[in-house]
């Protein structure tokens, strides 16, 4: 096919692209035919994606049809399933068996639908084209139910091309033509035409708004700066006298008080029911932090919708920082309100949703509150809390010498547990809606959320109770389970239930002398908890890391599995530090240089703002690190040197956890202790060093006591800190 040199560049490119087709030599078998292959060779979806220098989603891709593969893998991969097809035939017809019978009363929410077909009473379908690498996902039928309102799915990545198109790269390939050219035109088309959002995670939530990301060229074409100045990133908003922000006021879009920042909401107030709000992410003003994005600020259109469609897949479309969508995942699992019974006139009212937070705030106990909050405003000024006065629960940040036996082991291994806050949170249980009780002299009750005065200094950890039985350790060595330095505590402090508990269950008397507590209680943070293990989970099964391997196994493929796919991995951070920043917003501070301590700040406008739930995942937390290392060392004699959070540094003769946990031939370890595995709560191998390496980065810091946790996995102090 010859093409005319003089004609329009974009329709040559046109031409080309029709004789690519036209050459494209033999095709590749049907999606499931693929993975049937596959599966008949015994080879697993990460194996075949190491061989193709691939990545184990974009095998799923092709095994699932939303996309193909392209040179230079197309034709080793097809000579492969060429190759398998030979070995492993497809069976005959008489001995496949036959399918199901539908129900007829499925519910049509529920039913397959084809991905290119649309139902009758839809909006009207935006222009759309599907990449080379999507071209038969078109063809084949879901087996996802699918919601007409977002076919398309969460979000788009709004990208300009050199030629002045402007472009939605949505997830699954799927590229939609933008016909918009100003913000308010660009608002418009998402919520007429795109097709884009979420279902709601409850049946009494809403459903998630559309979220664009807007790369810089898009922010050219709809006027607005590639980067934010230095004013305006102190700000956290565009100037308040923009042109772009008067477009969006003459076509009656608000914003919310943020303003039109890195992370933006733009609305109309609701009008029957219906929301009209479209959110925005600008990653070029600094949306995606790097400290739980990575690199995803700089990558291509494409690959952001993906990285971006998974978390929103698996967690939900974000909503600002991990942080704040890890706080918004709460609510959204436990809406504050819902909808009553039918009253006499059949209406029905806004009622308090049981097992939520509701929807006003509530004040926290003196002792849970922190310094500078209203309910202290009546304490002198720069006066200092004690444990007495005040709740401590932090995480771990303890070490000690080495003994000298341990300076002998060859080797100072670090482990390190798999979203501990998480694991922490499952079943933990909290206050809902109801304010703190204050009570003096309470019989301690393990079941009940609250804070105790309590004296925990008599706890002796040279003896204590590991199950049913007494035993002796070297309590010198441990870190104390009260405190987050590990020091043993001098007398009377405030614990959340968790500790206190826990002292119970080492063999020791406890008598609370005072307390605030919750018997409004539940597990909030069950769904929390598990909607986010299942997320990490799946995520490390992109990433070649299954779930239930053996710990060998295990280890062995936790090596380098972050380079199998560098998007998943991204999405990978992003889970650990939704779950961090969830837990951590619950106590978020005040910001601003107009605050002044005793008067309140935003965040205290929120039913999520609870200390009291945080101190207790946090307890729960480092008492079950603790459990775990009494466990260990009244089976094996191991103590740890060091612990930060979730990790522990032990001295051992091996480089590996293996050489730290016993596993025996039965592939189990010591009750009640650490276990290698990938799912919450269970470790992985962090780091390895030697006590030389311990010595000398002693004397480059000139430090007397390094907390080696800190530095075990990056093995230099200008590494990052250790956990999750």
């Amino acid at each position: 096919m010859s093409v005319d040199p003089k004609r329009d560049p974009r329709e040559v490119a046109l031409f080309r692209a029709v004789q690519e087709l036209l050459e494209g030599g033999p095709e590749l078998p049907a999606p499931a035919e693929r993975s049937r292959l596959r599966e008949a060779a015994g080879i697993t979806q990460a194996a075949l994606a190491r061989a193709l220098e691939t990545s184990t989603q974009t095998v799923k891709n092709w095994e699932a049809g939303r996309s193909d593969p392209r040179p230079p893998r197309r034709d080793p991969y097809l000579a492969l399933l060429q190759g398998w097809a030979k070995k492993y035939p497809a069976p005959t017809p008489a001995s496949v068996p036959a399918p199901a019978p539908e129900p007829a009363s499925a519910p049509s929410a529920a039913r397959p639908r084809p991905s290119g077909t649309q139902p009758a009473s839809a909006p009207k379908r935006p222009s759309a084209r599907k990449t080379a690498a999507t071209k038969t996902a078109a063809a084949k039928t879901s087996t996802v139910a699918v919601d007409a309102r977002f076919a398309n799915g969460p979000l788009a990545v709004v990208d300009a091309a050199t030629t002045g198109e402007v472009l939605a790269y949505c997830v699954d390939g799927l590229v939609l033509d933008v016909p918009a050219r100003t913000l308010p035109g660009l608002v418009e088309w998402t919520l007429a035409e795109a097709r884009l959002g979420a279902p709601r995670l409850d049946s009494w939530g809403r459903d998630a708004d559309p979220l664009l990301a807007l790369t810089p060229a898009a922010l050219e074409i709809f006027g607005l700066p590639v980067e934010l100045s230095e004013d305006e990133q102190a700000a956290g908003r565009l100037s308040a006298d923009h042109q772009v922000l008067e477009e969006l006021a003459e076509a009656q879009w608000q914003l919310t008080r943020r303003g039109l920042g890195p992370w933006a909401r733009i609305y109309r107030p609701a009008q029957g029911g219906r929301r009209a709000c479209v959110q925005l992410c600008i990653p070029s003003w600094r949306a995606l932090d790097t400290r739980s994005w990575g690199n995803a600020a700089d990558l291509p259109p494409a690959e952001l919708a993906r990285t971006l469609g998974l978390y929103a897949q698996r967690v939900m479309t974000p909503r600002g920082s991990t942080a704040v969508t890890g706080l918004e995942l709460m609510t959204a699992l436990h809406p504050p309100t819902r909808a009553s019974e039918p009253d006499a006139d059949g209406r029905r009212h806004s009622v308090r949703n049981p097992g939520s937070l509701g929807r006003e705030p509530v004040d926290p106990a003196p002792c849970e509150a922190i310094d500078g909050h209203p309910v202290l405003a009546d304490l002198p000024r720069f006066h200092v809390r004690g444990p007495a006065e005040r709740l401590f629960e932090e995480a771990y940040d303890w070490a000690r010498e080495l003994t000298d036996e341990e300076c002998l082991k060859p080797h100072l291994v670090g482990i390190d547990v798999n979203m501990a806050f998480a694991a922490a949170a499952n079943g933990v249980p909290v206050g809902l809606a109801a304010a703190p009780v204050h009570t003096l002299n309470p019989v301690f009750d393990p079941t009940v959320p609250g804070s105790w005065l309590v004296d925990l200094s008599h706890v002796d950890l040279s003896r204590v109770r590991v199950g049913k039985q007494w035993v002796d350790l070297r309590g010198d060595l441990l870190p104390s389970p009260f405190t987050p330095t590990g020091e043993r505590p001098a007398g009377p402090a405030w614990y959340a239930t968790p500790t206190v508990a826990y002292a119970v269950e080492l063999g020791y008397d406890v008598a609370p002398v005072e307390a605030w507590l919750r018997p409004d209680a539940g597990r909030y943070l069950d769904g929390w908890y598990q909607r986010l293990r299942d997320a990490y989970i799946a995520t490390m099964e992109d990433l070649g890391v299954p779930d239930k391997l053996p710990p060998d196994q295990f280890l062995t493929a936790m090596d380098g599995c972050k380079a199998c796919d560098p998007e998943a991995a991204i999405v990978l951070g992003a889970i650990k530090n939704t779950v961090k920043g969830g837990i951590g917003k619950l106590q978020e501070k005040a910001r601003g240089g107009g605050w002044r301590p005793g008067r309140p700040w935003p965040a205290l406008a929120r039913p999520t703002w609870r200390p009291d739930i945080r101190a207790a995942v946090i307890s729960r937390a480092r008492t079950g690190m603790h459990r775990k290392m009494v466990a260990l060392a009244a089976a094996t004699g191991a103590y740890p040197i060091a612990v930060l959070s979730d990790c522990a540094v032990y001295a051992a003769d091996g480089p590996s956890p293996l050489d730290v946990l016993p596993y025996g031939p039965d592939g189990k370890t010591i009750p009640g202790s650490f276990r290698i595995g990938v799912s919450p709560g269970m470790v992985k191998h962090e780091g390895t060093q030697t006590p030389l390496w311990a010595e000398q980065l002693r004397d480059q810091t000139q430090a007397p006591l390094l907390n080696l946790a800190r530095y075990i996995k990056a093995g230099t102090t200008a590494g990052p800190d250790s956990g999750e």
